[in-house]
């Protein structure tokens, strides 16, 4: 299902979220921490081996998750949706932030040959360590959440018509994220026994995607030369019937 060119219906007041309000920033300046060290290239990642690729919370499809509900308006499921990804992920990265440093992440890595660039508003593009990226992505989504004009909250306020494209480039942000904390720092995701909550997040947010048209597959997929990790994360998933009905 799309929601690009679609029109709105009235909608009803936003009930508010199960994580309640706006999310505090994150403070990215623990003291450096050693993280282990991604995998060498041709081994195999450790969030591809079993059992903690298919560690998850939700058994079955995904696809009952993500289906618009009956009398709800498409933009506003959307943006809810969208900011409890925002707010989740935010979360995840707050709890393995002091491993991902200037030191341990000198780049926004997402698989042995791929390393996110920066594009600032001009531009100009900069390769950027791992922690400015990212805090670089969660401030700018953070400002267009607290934006009226981008993410309304009134009753009877209409989303501006750019709000797809918008939604569009958050969400290909937040996926640079779970791209990288995938490659480069789920050895801590498995330290702390949270491999179910966040391969599941990252399951609900995949599906939500592709039922939205929000996930472009070369996204997700990378170049042949630069191929992104979890990639085949995806591809096991969509194998399993996890993802789509």
């Amino acid at each position: 299902m799309s929601f690009f060119n679609r029109s709105r219906a009235p909608r009803p007041r936003r009930s508010p979220t199960p994580s309640g309000g706006n999310t505090p920033r994150k403070d990215y300046s623990a003291p450096p921490s050693r993280s282990p060290s991604p995998s060498s290239p041709g081994s195999k990642p450790l969030y591809l081996c079993s059992p903690f690729a298919d560690a998850a919370l939700v058994k079955g499809n995904f696809k009952t998750i993500v289906m618009l509900p009956k009398y709800t308006d498409i933009m506003e499921w959307v943006a809810v949706n969208i900011f409890d990804f925002y707010t989740n992920l935010n979360e995840f990265y707050g709890v393995i932030a002091e491993t991902c440093t200037q030191h341990t992440c000198p780049t926004m890595s997402a698989g042995p040959s791929l390393n996110y660039v920066w594009t600032h508003q001009g531009g100009k593009q900069a390769m950027l360590p791992a922690p400015t990226y990212i805090d670089y992505v969660m401030t700018s989504i953070q400002n267009l959440i607290d934006d009226e004009n981008a993410f309304p909250t009134k009753s009877n306020q209409a989303f501006h018509p750019s709000f797809p494209a918008t939604v569009r480039t958050i969400y290909r942000q937040l996926l640079r994220v779970f791209a990288h904390i995938y490659h480069a720092h789920y050895p801590q995701i498995l330290h702390l026994r949270s491999e179910p909550h966040f391969n599941s997040l990252f399951a609900h947010f995949l599906a939500f995607g592709r039922e939205y048209e929000l996930l472009e597959v070369r996204d997700i997929k990378g170049e042949p030369n630069a191929p992104i990790g979890v990639g085949l994360l995806w591809e096991r998933w969509k194998e399993k019937g996890i993802l789509e009905g």
